[in-house]
């Protein structure tokens, strides 16, 4: 482990990070992949060969290298090469295809793409509307692709070059450009600089514990901004080993943790729910990992699992790409029941409501955000001033995400701005009502949103669409009647229909606009129709 001193913000850029761990400890592992494994000074090493070559392709400071890659060390010295020529990083979704696909590599402005060889056929397809001049490709793969030079990455690295000099780089400068999902509109790109990565790894490594010895294990994919701050970046500012596979398999996930020896992992969304859901394994406890960083984690699940996997924390926290990590628990106290935490350095965050008044303990507002300190936040969305501009009102960045504050000081988060129901004279969560739902075993997935009420036009009826497991024949009685036995009454949705799949953003993100659209059809089970009491 070798911590650095970024106390001075001239300090915090990730290539001379990156160059400072490699005169330090040069022969310390910095990224494992499978049986391959890359010190710091190999990485360094590298990215300076990748800098020289990608100079040589015109890229310097301002300008942007688009990725289309799988998790994988390539990616990252890649990445801090063009970092240390003061260019940024664009990466985009691998499952991405067509005009998802061709719309995020035009809106990257990049004149280089490095793209996996196995992604090479859905480049092609997109004919002469690419924008790029040079194609770097790793792997091998025999597909033409027009107007393009191509060359293959090995010969980027290849030659070795200097340290690129940053004497002129700013700790404020866009290092990377990373999407947003694109649930409620088109996705827009997040500028985020140096110190904002920083900040939030060094944050990071302080409310995790890191010590002596660990080693944290990656299976996000890149385009993704907790692959780089909570994992990656992590690893870089502390020193210490990071594992990378390419994805995450709830099966494998904890062979994977043993076979790299790994002691520290983050997993988003469901990815914790499908372990918890995976069969149970005599050895399940039987692994090396001290802290899980699980967001969002179940309150009622935390001490099970926990005891389960055997493992010592499980931490939490809230963030977006715009902030990074915006809420921590750090260690050394004990927190309620699903509390995100306590705002990171650097920031100034408020409950507000529409008109941009705090909101008193208790009530719900939007959390909003506001830096302390320069950098501290994103440099707004690329190429779109008036997204950036909608995004910020009276001094304050507007997450879209609602929260709750309580007497004690302790945050909650409630629910997105965009989901949150007014139903029967109260506001009411999608996200609390998805979890009460999902606790059902035979539910693979739920969406929860309004229906607009005919009784009054402010208020909504509250739907569920419901994924069931393949062979369950669970009903919208017994689901109900689950609900009402397990939650609060008013959880009982109004409507229930089951779908064999929800509607997805190409990042796994549910398309809930698609689903109020759908509105009420003809195969939604109505409780008031079907005579359905509530019991309170």
């Amino acid at each position: 482990m070798n911590p650095l001193r970024l106390d001075d913000p001239a300090e915090r850029l990730l290539g001379r990070c990156l160059r400072r761990q490699a005169e330090q400890i040069p022969e310390r592992a910095f990224l494992v992949s499978g049986d391959q494994s890359y010190s710091y000074g190999r990485v360094n090493e590298l990215a300076n060969a990748a800098a020289r070559s990608l100079g040589k392709l015109g890229i310097g400071r301002g300008d942007t290298l688009a990725l289309l890659m799988d998790a994988g060390p390539e990616a990252v010295w890649l990445a801090l090469g063009a970092n240390k020529l003061g260019a940024a990083w664009v990466p985009t979704n691998t499952d991405y295809k067509g005009a998802w696909l061709l719309d995020s590599l035009r809106r990257s402005r990049a004149r280089v793409l490095v793209v996996d060889a196995r992604l090479l056929p859905r480049l092609a397809e997109l004919g002469d509307e690419l924008p790029f001049e040079a194609l770097i490709v790793r792997g091998e793969g025999e597909e033409v692709v027009s107007r393009c030079t191509v060359q293959p990455l090995e010969a980027l690295v290849a030659s070795p070059g200097p340290e690129p000099d940053d004497a002129g780089l700013h700790y404020g400068d866009t290092a990377a450009i990373l999407w947003t999902s694109g649930t409620t509109g088109p996705a827009k790109g997040v500028m985020q600089s140096h110190n904002v990565w920083i900040k939030a790894a060094l944050n990071g490594a302080r409310t995790s514990g890191v010590r002596e010895g660990d080693l944290i294990y990656s299976c996000l994919p890149l385009y993704q901004s907790a692959a780089w701050v909570a994992n990656l970046f992590r690893a870089l500012v502390t020193g210490i080993p990071c594992a990378l596979d390419a994805h995450f398999s709830a099966s494998a996930f904890w062979d994977r943790c043993r076979a790299y020896g790994a002691t520290m992992v983050f997993t988003l969304g469901a990815m914790h729910i499908f372990l918890w859901r995976a069969p149970r394994r005599p050895d399940d406890a039987d692994n090396p990992v001290r802290v899980a960083s699980m967001i969002p984690m179940p309150a009622q699940l935390e001490e099970p699992f926990k005891e389960r996997f055997g493992i010592e924390s499980i931490t939490q926290g809230y963030g977006q790409s715009e902030v990074m990590t915006l809420l921590a628990r750090t260690p050394g106290r004990s927190w309620k029941p699903n509390c995100l935490g306590e705002p990171q350095a650097g920031i100034e965050v408020c409950l507000l409501d529409d008109e941009d008044r705090a909101v008193p303990a208790g009530a719900v507002g939007e959390i909003c955000v506001r830096p302390t300190e320069p950098y501290a936040i994103f440099n707004g969305y690329w190429q779109d001033p008036e997204a950036t501009l909608r995004s910020f009102r009276n001094l304050w960045y507007h997450t879209g995400d609602l929260g709750r504050r309580d007497e004690e000081g302790d945050w909650f988060f409630v629910d997105r701005k965009a989901d949150f129901i007014r139903y029967k004279g109260r506001n009411l969560s999608s996200f609390a009502v998805e979890a009460a739902v999902s606790a059902h075993p035979d539910v693979v997935e739920v969406a929860a949103h309004g229906v607009p009420s005919d009784e009054l036009e402010s208020e909504a009826e509250l739907k569920v669409c419901v994924v069931r497991k393949e062979g369950a024949t669970l009903s919208a009685v017994e689901l109900a009647r689950f609900v009402n036995e397990t939650a609060p009454y008013f959880f009982v949705p109004r409507y229930v229909e089951f779908l064999a799949e929800l509607p997805h953003t190409p990042t796994g993100r549910v398309q809930k606009y698609k689903l109020r659209q759908r509105g009420v059809t003809p195969e939604t089970w109505d409780a008031r129709a079907a005579g359905f009491q509530v019991a309170r």
